[in-house]
């Protein structure tokens, strides 16, 4: 089984799905034919400790260590015996097995509760009559949390699910402290990490061992892995890629960071490590005279970046499809945490992960790395390209779920991916993120859940038309408002991320912003959001030119991570006090009650009244329909053909013929009745469009075949029977 490449995401991500960016290398190599194997180190090591062994030690651990002091642990500790007896049936469940174990586990008494349990009654309510599996997934999520919280005081204070001593990763503009504490004895999770790693190092056999780091929360274990590897296995090269370093040590100049990684590449992945690769299996390799792509490394005893290879990087269409072989695809853990419609796709369900384009079209957001080329260099990729990877996921995986990574998928890709899904009638369910830009209209919104979109998630940041201009945002508060109406009708879940504290704010803005959010809830245009505070980041336009935008950098000396930077704003206005009150406010509107409480009522201090009007978002949703169509526009029929029955009328003695035309959809069948001649074109031309299934017809093109046969096909289109249609699958794109 040796392979030359070992790719790992170190401990921790995500409990219910892989991270893809090995997936996405180990695709990309097996077009280079080059042998490697993955391993998602966080699972691995997350099921050995939440088994009935790993508990036992972790009790025997915290027992030795003398560390049981809260209540709340000692509860823990003194119900041990419940934990032991539970944990393997209830991992098993959270895995997708063994269905009928949720009627057990939503049995009152059955799994041993702390102190995670003490906002159930509150939540009560907010999870609504929640099915079966559902809240056995939510109980026995708070039986693993109690479990964590147990850990964190007793065994690591590192410990967490999506992150392991994040802190020391998190701006850490200095090694140092990192660098202290991996001197420090390994702690118990370091013990089972290494462990695994050393077995499969021993059947890998690997020549050179990547860690991806995508997140700071991911760090420490990558070095403390490097570390084992330098000690134990001199021999195997190691090199650290992904979104930490892109983003963070770009400016790394601490010669100590290679004690433990001989190399760290940035940005696309694919070329460095095809070219460090063929280094590494040189039998007489020297790093002086490699010819490498955007890679650190040490030379002559300084760092060096090594980027003189003149290869230039590979395009999207030839990158490969992601690879997920290796990975333990059945043993992921679905959870559901807290009651967010939106959050709940994040960590309940595997999902394929795929790009629709690199980088982000848009690429203009004043507060967002654009400087980076992740983000800067943008590049679709084809959509019958796209259609084929996810055809090949769906055989390899045997998941028909995808999550779209984009920055922000570009609208005329996602129709045209759309579309080729309903060509070739794949049934899957997907998500993305996007930019609420006003192409997506009733209609594209309808045919993207035609093609099994499920959810879109999107900044609104500040609903405030004033720091939305200042973001370069692109959209207005009414735009947005509109665009989540069409996203909501057509029947796709929208979140919203939202911000608070950016440069030149005022409070006035702040509690308006809410007003905005609150407003767009009680109309029912949006599903879920989630406050975050602005955090300026190095790389970004305000990073970049601070002075812009009124605020006042604390830069510190960088020898290794750059990317979050400490400023102050010159309004002086403190954000951070907001936090409680948006943030529970927003917990209760997401859950359709408290639309009538004052905004004051959220808050502990004093805030202005808002100065929004109490209707502007539904007068923002008023809108004449529009009665015009683009020549060019592609018109599409997504549903069935009717069934037809001539019927005759009769006025004043003179009789004529009419078509009756009654067209079934899956939940519901509507009917119009047109003049019969007109009615059996109709009837030929729907038939057309299913038969090429979504055969491209242009609105000129329907006029011209029209107009052949009749007068005024402007007249017969912006009918009422034809209006009908147009409200039931009958869609301009």
């Amino acid at each position: 089984m040796a392979k030359d490449l070992l790719l790992i995401t170190p401990p921790f991500t995500q409990l219910n799905t892989p991270y893809p960016a090995t997936a996405y290398l180990k695709g990309f190599l097996n077009t280079k034919d080059i042998s490697a194997f993955q391993m998602d180190l966080g699972i691995e090591v997350i099921l050995k400790i939440f088994s009935k062994d790993g508990l036992r030690n972790i009790f025997d651990c915290a027992k030795a260590n003398n560390s049981i002091i809260s209540d709340n642990c000692l509860r823990i500790n003194a119900l041990q015996e419940d934990y032991l007896k539970t944990i393997d049936a209830v991992v098993s469940f959270l895995q997708g097995h063994n269905a009928t174990f949720a009627r057990q586990i939503c049995t009152p008494n059955f799994l041993p509760q702390a102190g995670r349990f003490d906002q159930l009654d509150d939540l009560e309510w907010a999870f609504g009559t929640m099915g079966h599996q559902d809240r056995a997934k939510h109980l026995a999520t708070l039986y693993l949390e109690d479990l964590s919280d147990f850990m964190v005081e007793c065994v690591d204070e590192n410990f967490g699910f999506s992150r392991y001593a994040e802190r020391l990763g998190r701006s850490a503009n200095s090694f140092d402290e990192l660098y202290r504490y991996l001197q420090n004895e390994i702690t118990y999770i370091d013990e089972l990490t290494l462990d695994i790693l050393d077995k499969r190092i021993n059947t890998v056999k690997p020549k050179l061992v990547c860690f991806s780091v995508p997140f700071p929360g991911n760090l420490y274990s990558a070095f403390r892995c490097a570390q084992f590897l330098k000690q134990h296995y001199p021999k195997i090269k190691v090199s650290m890629g992904g979104g930490f370093p892109n983003t963070e040590l770009r400016s790394v100049s601490d010669t100590r960071v290679f004690e433990f990684f001989d190399y760290i590449s940035l940005d696309d992945g694919e070329l460095p490590l095809e070219l460090l690769t063929a280094h590494c299996l040189l039998p007489q390799r020297t790093d002086s005279n490699a010819l490498l792509k955007r890679t650190f490394l040490i030379k002559d005893e300084t760092i060096f970046y090594n980027n003189l290879s003149p290869n230039t990087d590979y395009k999207q269409s030839e990158v490969g499809t992601p690879d997920y072989t290796d990975l333990l695809l059945d043993k992921y853990i679905s959870v559901i945490e807290i009651a967010n419609p939106m959050h709940s796709l994040w960590s309940d369900g595997r999902w394929n992960k795929l790009t629709m384009a690199h980088g982000c079209y848009w690429g203009k957001c004043t507060f967002c790395d654009i400087s980076l080329d992740y983000i800067k260099i943008y590049e679709p990729i084809a959509a019958k390209l796209l259609v084929d990877r996810m055809e090949e996921l769906i055989e390899q995986t045997g998941e028909t779920g995808f999550h779209f990574v984009d920055e922000a998928a570009p609208p005329a890709l996602m129709r045209a991916l759309a579309l080729e899904i309903i060509k070739r009638n794949v049934t899957v369910s997907w998500w993305t993120n996007i930019r609420f830009e006003k192409s997506f209209g009733r209609d594209l919104c309808k045919l993207l859940k035609a093609s099994g979109c499920i959810a879109v998630s999107g900044g609104l940041e500040v609903a405030s038309d004033r720091l939305l201009a200042l973001i370069q945002k692109g959209v207005t508060v009414e735009q947005v408002a509109r665009v989540n109406r069409n996203f909501t009708e057509a029947g796709i879940m929208v979140h919203c991320y939202l911000m608070y504290g950016y440069p030149t704010q005022t409070v006035q803005e702040t509690v308006d912003s809410l007003e905005m959010v609150r407003q767009m809830f009680q109309v029912g245009i949006l599903q879920s959001g989630f406050w975050h505070q602005f955090a300026l980041t190095a790389h970004s336009p305000i990073g970049l030119n601070p002075e812009d935008y009124h605020i006042i950098p604390d830069y510190r000396p960088i020898t290794f991570a750059n990317n979050d930077i400490q400023f102050t704003d010159t309004t002086g206005i403190d954000h951070g006090k907001f936090s409680y009150g948006l943030k529970k406010s927003l917990f209760n509107y997401m859950h359709g009650i408290c639309f009538d409480l004052p905004l004051q009522e959220w808050f502990s201090f004093k805030i202005p009244k808002t100065s929004i009007a109490p209707n502007y978002i539904e007068n923002a949703l008023k809108e004449e329909p529009v009665l015009i169509t683009k020549p060019n526009a592609k018109i599409l029929w997504l549903g069935r053909l009717p069934m037809v029955e001539t019927i005759s009328k009769s006025k004043k003695g003179h009789t004529w013929k009419l078509l009756k035309m009654v067209f079934h959809d899956q939940t519901t069948s509507i009917s119009i009745t047109i003049d019969e001649e007109q009615g059996k074109w109709l009837g030929n031309t729907l038939a057309n469009m299913i038969g090429n299934h979504g055969k491209t017809t242009t609105f000129a093109q329907l006029k011209t075949d029209f107009e052949s046969q009749f007068e005024n096909f402007e007249l017969f289109w912006y009918s009422k029977p034809l209006q009908t249609l147009r409200d039931h699958g009958l869609l301009s794109l």
